[in-house]
C-alpha cells in the first residue's frame, strides 16, 4: 500500500503513538466551504460526510442514520439523552476505558455502575454482567437504564454474548466504538449492534476531523430527535422556541470537510494499522516476556488503533525502581524518542469514581499493572518499527 509522504526532515526523530495523516482531499472540501462561507456548523460538508459514513459502514443498505457531533463523548450524552436516562438511575459502564466513556453518564445525573474485563478481548465481561445486573436490581429495585461496553483499542467485543445479556433484562445498548473505526465482529462493524453507536474522530483516531464524532441511531426519527437536540433544540418556528434543553453539539462544516477528506484513505489507514500488528507479530515474537494483545480467534478483526503488549512475570526492565515495569519500559523508550502510553487505568480505581458500584473479577487491574501501549499510526513503518523493537530488546530480560 501506498503510505504517507515523507516528511521526517520535519517531523524530527520522535516516534509518535498515533499521528494523524492527511490525504490532500481535506482541502478540497475546506476550501469549498470557504468559497461558500459555510464556515459555521451544518453546511454541505456535513451532510456529506454523514452520508459517507453512513455508505462506509451499511452500503447501499441504510436501515441507520448517522449524526455528525462535536465529539465521541457528545454522542454518548445524546445517547443517553434520546434514551431517557436522567437523575437517579444506573448505567452499566465497561470499567477498563478512557474516562470519556463513563463522564456522559454523570452529565445526566445517573450513576455509572463499574463492570470489569474478561481476558479474551479485555472487554466487558458478559457474564460478571449479567451478574451485576441481577445485583443492582435486587439491590434498587429497579433496571439500569444503559449498558455501555467499550472497544479497547479498537477489539470488538463479544458483543453477541452482551446483546444475549442485554435481551435478557430489557436494557438497551450503546456501543463505545470511539476507537473501533472499521472494526469487525463476525463480519459486522462494531458499533452497529446496539441502539446506538458512538465513533471518535479526534485527532489521533482511525481518521480525524481534527475534534468531532458521530453517533449511530437506529432509525430516521431518532437521528432527527439527536440532531435538534444537539443542535439547541430549536424548534421549526419562525422565532427562537425552545421547549428542552439543548446543547451546543454539532460538528462545524469545516471540520466535516476534513472527515470528507479522510474517508478517502480510510481503508488504506485500516489497511496500515493491521499491517503494523503483523510486523509486531513477527518482530516481538523473539522477545520472551512480551505477549502482543491480538484478535482471539476468527469471530475478531480489530482495527488495531494502538498495539498493546502485556509482560509475562519473569520480565525485568531496567529501571524499574519501584514503578513498576509499564512505567520503567515507559521511560526507557522515552529516552529513545519514542512515545508509548500506559493502558488505560480502571475507572474503579479513579478518584472521582471512587463511590460508584463496581463489580471487579480482578482483570483490568492485573492488565493496567503489566501492559503499554505501542505506536501503530499511519507514520509508523518498518524502520520506526524496527527502531521501536530494538529498544524494547535493550531495556528487558528475563529472569
Amino acid at each position: 500500500m501506498s503510505g504517507p509522504p515523507d516528511y521526517s526532515c520535519i517531523m524530527a526523530e520522535r516516534i509518535l503513538l498515533c499521528l494523524c495523516h492527511m490525504s490532500g482531499r481535506e482541502m478540497d472540501f475546506i476550501n469549498e466551504a470557504f468559497a461558500d462561507n459555510w464556515v459555521v456548523p451544518l453546511g454541505p460538508n456535513v451532510t456529506g460526510f454523514e452520508k459517507d459514513l453512513e455508505k462506509f459502514f451499511f452500503g447501499n443498505d441504510k436501515p441507520h442514520r448517522i449524526v455528525a457531533l462535536s465529539a465521541g463523548t457528545a454522542a454518548i450524552h445524546l445517547a443517553l439523552v434520546a434514551l431517557g436516562v436522567g437523575h437517579g438511575d444506573e448505567v452499566m459502564v465497561q470499567s477498563f476505558t478512557f474516562s470519556a466513556s463513563a463522564n456522559p453518564v454523570t452529565y445526566v445525573g445517573a450513576t455509572p455502575v463499574f463492570v470489569d474485563s474478561e481476558p479474551d478481548t479485555w472487554n466487558m465481561d458478559p457474564e460478571l454482567l449479567d451478574r451485576a445486573i441481577a445485583d443492582r436490581v435486587a439491590k434498587t429495585g429497579k433496571l439500569p437504564k444503559a449498558i455501555i461496553p467499550v472497544y479497547l483499542y479498537g477489539m470488538p467485543a463479544k458483543i453477541s454474548e452482551i446483546l444475549k445479556v442485554a435481551e435478557k433484562w430489557g436494557i438497551p445498548v450503546i456501543e463505545d466504538s470511539a476507537e473501533a473505526f472499521g472494526s469487525k465482529y463476525k463480519g459486522q462493524y462494531c458499533g452497529t449492534f446496539g441502539r446506538f453507536g458512538i465513533q471518535s474522530f479526534n485527532g489521533n483516531k482511525m481518521i480525524t476531523t481534527s475534534g468531532g464524532g458521530a453517533l449511530i441511531c437506529p432509525d430516521e426519527a431518532t437521528a432527527r430527535l439527536v440532531t435538534s437536540y444537539a443542535t439547541q433544540s430549536r424548534e421549526p418556528a419562525p422565532w427562537y422556541q425552545h421547549e428542552r434543553v439543548g446543547f451546543n453539539y454539532r460538528l462545524s462544516n469545516i471540520s466535516a470537510g476534513i472527515g470528507r477528506g479522510q474517508m478517502t484513505i480510510a481503508d488504506s489507514h485500516l489497511a496500515h494499522h493491521r499491517h503494523v500488528q503483523q510486523l509486531y507479530r513477527e518482530l516481538l515474537s523473539d522477545i520472551p516476556g512480551i505477549i502482543l494483545h491480538d484478535n482471539p480467534g476468527p469471530d475478531f478483526d480489530s482495527n488495531f488503533w494502538l498495539c498493546a503488549i502485556t509482560f509475562t512475570p519473569d520480565l525485568t526492565v531496567s529501571g524499574d525502581d519501584g514503578c513498576g515495569r509499564p512505567e520503567a519500559l515507559r521511560r526507557a523508550l522515552e529516552k529513545e524518542n519514542i512515545e508509548t502510553r500506559h493502558l488505560w487505568k480502571p475507572m474503579h480505581l479513579q478518584p472521582f469514581f471512587r463511590d460508584c458500584p463496581a463489580y471487579v473479577n480482578g482483570v483490568s487491574e492485573d492488565l493496567f499493572s503489566r501492559g503499554l501501549c505501542l505506536p501503530a499510526g499511519p507514520w509508523v513503518k518498518e524502520p520506526e518499527i524496527e527502531r521501536i523493537l530494538s529498544a524494547i530488546r535493550n531495556a528487558v530480560s528475563t529472569r
